[in-house]
C-alpha cells in the first residue's frame, strides 16, 4: 500500500497555523513515510511559518471579508473563484487520503472542494465561539474537533469530538523547571512574580495598565516579567528596573511560565489552552477587538468554572489593583484557581485529533 497523503489548510494567524503544524508533526511521528502538503493564503504568515517548520505549502489568492467598507471586498468573488479552481488542481494532483482544516479563510475553498470530491475531511475549531469558515464547512466535513463544551450551538452534534487544542510539548513539565527559570530571569525566590502576556505584537491596553501600576508593584515587592510586544518596544523598553523586567519577546515561554506565581494574559484560544496546562492563577483581560468577541467567550468558559479571573478591559483600570492584591494575599484563592484550571487541561489534544484523522483513513 502506498504511503498516506495528508493535506492541511489553515492560517492567517498563529492561532490557526500552530495547531496545523502540531497535527502535521504528530502525523509524521505515526507515519514517517507520509506525504504532507499545506495550503495557505498567498500573502499571510503561514507562507513563512510553515516552511520554517519543515513542510511544503501552496498559496491561494484568498482573503477574508473586510469589516469596514473596502475596495478589497469587490475582489472577493474573483479571489474565491480563483481559489476554488486552484484548490481543485492541487487536490487532483496531490490526491490526499484526508483533508484537514484548522480555520482561517484559506481552508474554506480547499475543504469545500475536497468534500465535494468525496475526500474524507476533518476541521479543528480552537475557540469557544466558532469561526465563520468552520461554520460554513461544518455541514460537509466528516469530523469536527473542538476545544470547548457546548459547541452544538454552531455544529452538528453527531460530528463533534471534544479534543482540546494542541499545545507546545515543552510545557508538559514546567514544574521541574522552576529552579532553572528563577536563574534564567534572575528572580528572587522569596518574592512573588507576575507574568504579563499580550501576544507577540503586544496589547496596548494591557501595556498601559501595567505601566500605570509600576509603583504599586514595587510597593508590594511584586516582581514582574512584562512581555510588551514588538509594536511597543520603543515605548516600554526603558521601563524596567526595581524588579520590573520588560521583554519584547519571551523566547523561553516554558521558563517564563515556570517562574510565574500568577499571570495576566489575553484570551486567545491557544493561550487559554496553554494556561490550563501551566496551571497558575490567571487574570484574563480579553481583547474586545476580535471577531465575534471570541476572546471574551474563551475567558468566560474558564472563569465560569472558577478556574480564572475575567477582567474586561472597560473595568481593568478600576479593578486590577484589587484583583492582584487578593491573589497576593490569599494563598487559598491562588491554590483554588490553580487546581481548577488544571482540571481543564487537555495535554493529549494533538494525539486525540490525529486519532480522529486515523479513523478517516482508507482501510487496508
Amino acid at each position: 500500500m502506498r504511503p498516506y497523503r495528508f493535506i492541511i489548510s489553515g492560517g492567517g494567524t498563529g492561532g490557526h497555523i500552530y495547531p496545523a503544524v502540531a497535527i502535521a508533526d504528530e502525523l509524521k511521528v505515526r507515519y514517517p513515510d507520509a506525504a504532507i502538503l499545506f495550503v495557505g493564503a498567498k500573502d499571510r504568515m503561514e507562507m513563512e511559518k510553515v516552511p520554517q517548520a519543515g513542510y511544503t505549502i501552496e498559496g491561494l489568492w484568498i482573503s477574508g471579508i473586510q469589516r469596514k467598507l473596502s475596495a478589497k471586498n469587490f475582489l472577493l468573488p474573483f479571489k474565491l473563484l480563483s481559489s476554488l479552481w486552484k484548490s481543485k488542481r492541487i487536490l487532483n494532483k496531490f490526491k490526499p487520503d484526508v483533508a484537514i482544516g484548522t480555520g482561517g479563510f484559506a481552508s474554506a475553498p480547499l475543504l469545500k472542494v475536497g468534500s465535494r470530491k468525496g475526500i474524507p475531511s476533518l476541521i479543528q475549531e480552537q475557540n469557544g465561539y466558532a469561526g465563520v469558515t468552520n461554520k460554513w464547512l461544518s455541514g460537509k466535513v466528516n469530523t469536527i474537533c473542538v476545544a470547548y463544551e457546548g459547541m452544538e450551538r454552531f455544529f452538528p452534534s453527531e460530528k463533534l469530538v471534544l479534543t482540546g487544542n494542541p499545545v507546545r510539548k515543552d510545557l508538559l513539565s514546567i514544574d521541574a523547571k522552576r529552579e532553572e527559570a528563577l536563574q534564567f530571569f534572575g528572580i528572587d525566590p522569596e518574592k512573588k512574580t507576575l507574568l504579563v502576556l499580550g501576544g507577540s505584537l503586544g496589547a496596548r491596553k494591557i501595556n498601559e495598565l501595567i505601566d500605570a501600576h509600576v509603583d504599586f508593584f514595587q510597593e508590594q515587592q511584586l516582581q514582574v516579567i512584562w512581555q510588551c510586544g514588538k509594536l511597543y518596544e520603543a515605548a516600554y523598553a526603558e521601563k524596567g528596573g526595581n524588579g520590573i523586567q520588560v521583554h519584547t519577546f519571551l523566547n523561553r515561554m516554558d521558563l517564563a511560565y515556570a517562574a510565574a506565581d500568577m499571570i495576566v494574559s489575553r484570551a486567545g484560544a491557544l493561550s487559554v489552552s496553554e494556561l490550563c496546562l501551566v496551571g497558575k492563577p490567571v487574570i484574563f483581560i480579553p481583547s474586545p477587538n476580535v471577531a465575534e468577541d471570541h476572546q471574551t467567550k474563551n475567558a468566560e468558559a474558564i472563569a465560569s468554572k472558577e478556574a480564572a479571573i475575567l477582567l474586561p478591559e472597560v473595568v481593568a483600570n478600576r479593578q486590577f489593583k484589587e484583583e492582584v492584591l487578593e491573589l497576593l494575599n490569599s494563598e487559598e484563592k491562588r491554590n483554588r484557581l490553580s487546581a481548577n484550571i488544571k482540571q481543564l487541561a487537555k495535554p493529549k489534544a494533538t494525539a486525540h485529533i490525529v486519532d480522529e484523522i486515523e479513523k478517516l483513513l482508507p482501510k487496508a
